[in-house]
This record gives C-alpha cells, sequence and structure tokens, in this order.
C-alpha cells in the first residue's frame, strides 16, 4: 500500500523546524556574537525538556499512589518511574561537565546581556520540587520574597496548582500508614524489637566499659554518643514524644509511616518488601540526587562568577550553597539507618503476619 503524504517522517514528527530555531542569540542581536551563548542556551533548554519529562512521571506515579487500591505490581511501576527519574536527574548532572568547558572570560561575554533572567525562574523546576514535597516554609529565601515572585505569569498557575495540591511525600506517607502486618493478635513486633535495640546498646556499652586501650575520656565521649543513639531509639517507641520532635523540625514523616518505613529496611529479605524497599530507596537517591545536582550547580556558579550577584538578582552561589541541605525532602527515609540493627538481631515474625504480608490496601 501506498503511504499517504501525511505520514510522519522523523523531521516533522519531532518538529525540528521549530525545535532547532529556538535559539535566539542576544549577543548575536547586539551585533557581537559570543560563541559560547549557543552552548549556554541550548543546555538550558535541554534542561527543561527533561524537566517536562520529570513532571510527566511524577504525575504517573501520582496516579499509582492516589488508586483506592494499590498492589504490589503497582508499586513495582512507581519503581520503576522513579528509576528513570533519577537516570534523567544523573544525565543533568553530567551535563553541568559540558558547561564547564566554557571558561568564566567566555561567560562574561554575554552574561550581563541576561539580567534579569536566570534559572531560579523556572517554573517547571519549581513544580518538580512541589509536587516532590519541598514546603514553602522549607524553602530558603530567595532575595528575601516569595519564591513565586520570580517566576514568569505564565507558569504561575501550575507552581500554585503544585504547590498547594498532594505531593509525593504525602501520598508516599499515606501508603506507609496503611501497611498493616505491624502486630497481631498474640504479638507486637515494636516489643521486641525494643527489647533487641535494649540489648545491642547494652552490649556495646559494656565493650566499651571493658576496652583497657581506650582513655577515661575517650569512654566518656563514646558513652555520650550511645545515650544520643539510645535518646532517638526511645522516641520510637513513645509517640508524644516523637511528635514533638516532628513539631521541633527533627522529623518529618509521621510516627506511624516511620515505623512502617523502618520495618520495610529492616525486613526487605521478605519477597513481599522488595519493591516497597526499592521504592524507598529510589526515594532516598531521588533526594540525593538532587542535592548533588544543586551541589554541581553552586560549584560551577563559583566556577562562573565568583561572588557576584547572580544575574537573577539573588546571591548567585552562595544562595545555592544555602540551598543544599534545606532543601532536602526525603531526609527522614535516609535517617532511618540510625535505627538499624543487626540482621542477626532482628526479632523473628511469627508465621501469622509472614502469611498475611501483603501490600493491598483498601482506603
Amino acid at each position: 500500500m501506498k503511504k499517504g503524504n501525511n505520514t510522519p517522517n522523523y523531521r516533522n514528527y519531532l518538529n525540528l523546524d521549530a525545535l532547532l530555531n529556538a535559539q535566539k542569540l542576544i549577543s548575536e542581536k547586539k551585533g557581537k556574537t559570543a560563541h559560547d551563548e549557543m552552548l549556554f542556551i541550548i543546555t538550558h533548554q535541554v534542561y527543561e525538556l527533561w524537566f517536562k519529562q520529570i513532571l510527566f512521571e511524577i504525575d504517573s506515579i501520582f496516579e499509582v499512589f492516589h488508586a483506592k487500591v494499590i498492589d504490589e505490581s503497582q508499586v513495582g511501576i512507581a519503581v520503576s518511574r522513579l528509576h528513570r527519574i533519577n537516570e534523567i536527574i544523573q544525565l543533568l548532572i553530567d551535563q553541568i561537565k559540558i558547561l564547564e568547558t566554557m571558561t568564566p572570560m567566555d561567560f562574561l561575554e554575554f552574561r550581563d546581556l541576561l539580567t534579569p533572567a536566570s534559572g531560579f525562574q523556572s517554573g517547571q523546576f519549581r513544580q518538580i520540587e512541589n509536587k516532590i514535597g519541598l514546603r514553602k516554609d522549607s524553602r530558603h529565601v530567595y532575595g528575601g520574597k516569595d519564591y513565586k515572585t520570580k517566576v514568569h505569569q505564565d507558569d504561575l498557575n501550575k507552581v500554585l496548582d503544585s504547590e498547594n495540591s498532594e505531593s509525593l511525600f504525602i501520598l508516599i506517607e499515606k501508603w506507609l500508614e496503611r501497611t498493616p502486618f505491624l502486630a497481631a493478635e498474640d504479638y507486637n513486633f515494636w516489643e521486641q524489637y525494643k527489647a533487641a535495640v535494649s540489648k545491642m546498646i547494652l552490649n556495646d556499652k559494656k565493650i566499651i566499659e571493658e576496652n583497657d586501650v581506650l582513655g577515661d575520656f575517650e569512654k566518656e565521649s563514646y558513652f555520650n554518643q550511645y545515650n544520643a543513639t539510645e535518646k532517638m531509639f526511645n522516641s520510637l517507641f513513645n509517640e508524644s514524644v516523637f511528635n514533638k520532635m516532628i513539631d521541633e523540625g527533627q522529623f518529618r514523616l509521621s510516627y506511624k509511616a516511620t515505623h512502617a518505613a523502618l520495618l520495610i529496611l529492616l525486613y526487605r529479605d521478605q519477597a513481599i518488601l522488595h519493591n516497597p524497599y526499592r521504592l524507598l530507596s529510589k526515594l532516598i537517591d531521588l533526594d540525593e540526587l538532587l542535592t548533588t545536582w544543586r551541589y554541581k550547580h553552586h560549584l560551577l556558579a563559583t566556577r562562573m562568577i565568583g561572588k557576584k550577584i547572580g544575574t537573577g538578582g539573588s546571591v548567585g552561589a552562595q544562595y545555592l550553597k544555602k540551598a543544599l541541605t534545606k532543601h532536602r525532602v526525603f531526609e527522614d527515609l535516609s535517617s532511618l539507618t540510625t535505627f538499624l540493627i543487626p540482621r542477626s538481631d532482628l526479632p523473628d515474625l511469627p508465621n501469622s503476619i509472614l502469611r498475611n504480608l501483603s501490600f493491598h490496601y483498601d482506603i
């Protein structure tokens, strides 16, 4: 059969006319073309294309966790989508190496022409942060003003929607809170776990006490560390203490969700917990990759402009540096390693719980 004239070809399918003509050099319009401005524009356009894909993947994950019933296969889909997002962010990190082929002097040839344009104005990246779960009150303040004052009017409604809607963090928290197998009629996991933790800490303190190599000062230092660790462990077994620590900003994930996440980490060898464990691991990776991306961006800004003011009016590299730790979302998950104990000391789960391990939930 003869193909019709409407059959797509490579150029038309990818809309290459629009794509390849979207690079308009300001320096060229000013009559003095800066060679590296082309690299700068293409790099940031590619960023925005990948941001669009990340948002597309996040929205698909939302569909999974908004469902009334979430079975294991759906969790596996979310894991795959998160893995793709993380691979994209790794690519964005690697892309900085290409920008680093531009020297500070090359950048200065067109930098002033960009003012007041800045990457801080990216509406898509603000949506990504909000959809993942960055809270407004956790943001490092940009130039003393609400971050949305820098967002283009055309992007503002989408940014507002992302800020005021349930985030991935909230959906994951609710999913964890529905974990059904923390206790059985004749068995309470947390009582067994508390006993195992107390035994581990007691044994470690005994080792310190009987260590002839350590001096009194060193022993006291170690005991202080273990006392602090013991205090953290105890917060897991006292909901009011834990909630007070949430109010103080030491934790964000709810008491019940924290218990569920910890149980998944401890018993990840159980077949039914493989995907939940991978999901939590991918969320931790996501947080770390975004932190790495911000850090590399900070190093790049320092390399290019030193301590100069950024083109968008911020304090440049200094802003990026302060946002590194403040903009983490899933830090509670990565901090759960504080509460892990040796696998050999884990309480044995009774058969009734092992048989009923399931991730099919009804809201």
